[in-house]
């Protein structure tokens, strides 16, 4: 179903266990390859819908110096907005309960910017999901952060664990794109590439 995809040697540059996770679930041959040190900046001015999407392509622009002719790379990068605000990745357990506290009771967005990349052509994509999450208590914050210790994870959670689980009110969109890859949209995007 993905035959034009032969072609290519497709290269995942993520240290995400989910996304390799999600990327395997499409049945496609891929490799890792995390290029070290890449800092995640965007500008100020930047809106928080394009944060994801700009640092996608970063990604990919850091690793096309290792990229031959048969590559086809695939980056990205997960933000969740609140309150018109990003947030990314907690520093630690003070930030992580800030922002779980900040999420608790609301409607919030996670986008997820894809890149594909090969020495010819890009094509960078967004998709967004709404997730509501209900009122959650300072215990069931701080014992998901010392049971989970979330600090890789946008948002300060994985809605495929525990906080997921019993915090999740409602959820429109790809469930998938919470998780860190919309499988849906880039199975759409690589038959076309």
């Amino acid at each position: 179903m993905l035959e034009n995809l032969k072609q290519y040697n497709i290269i995942l540059a993520s240290n995400s266990p989910r996304r390799k996770e999600l990327l395997a679930g499409l049945g496609i041959d891929f490799d890792i390859r995390v290029q070290p040190g890449i800092k995640e900046q965007y500008p100020e001015e930047l809106s928080v819908e394009k944060i994801p999407a700009f640092l996608a392509a970063q990604k990919a622009e850091a690793n096309k110096h290792s990229m031959n002719d048969k590559d086809l790379l695939i980056t990205a990068d997960t933000v969740v907005v609140c309150d018109g605000k990003a947030l990314g990745k907690p520093q630690n357990e003070t930030d992580a309960a800030a922002m779980l506290q900040t999420l608790s009771g609301k409607t919030h967005q996670v986008i997820t910017g894809v890149c594909l990349t090969s020495r010819e052509k890009q094509t960078v994509f967004s998709v967004s999901t709404d997730v509501t999450f209900r009122s959650l208590t300072n215990e069931e914050i701080n014992y998901y952060i010392s049971k989970f210790k979330p600090y890789d994870k946008a948002g300060a959670y994985g809605i495929q664990e525990w906080i997921g689980y019993i915090g999740v009110e409602s959820i429109y969109g790809s469930f998938f794109n919470v998780m860190g890859l919309p499988v849906q949209r880039l199975y759409c995007e690589l038959q076309r590439f």
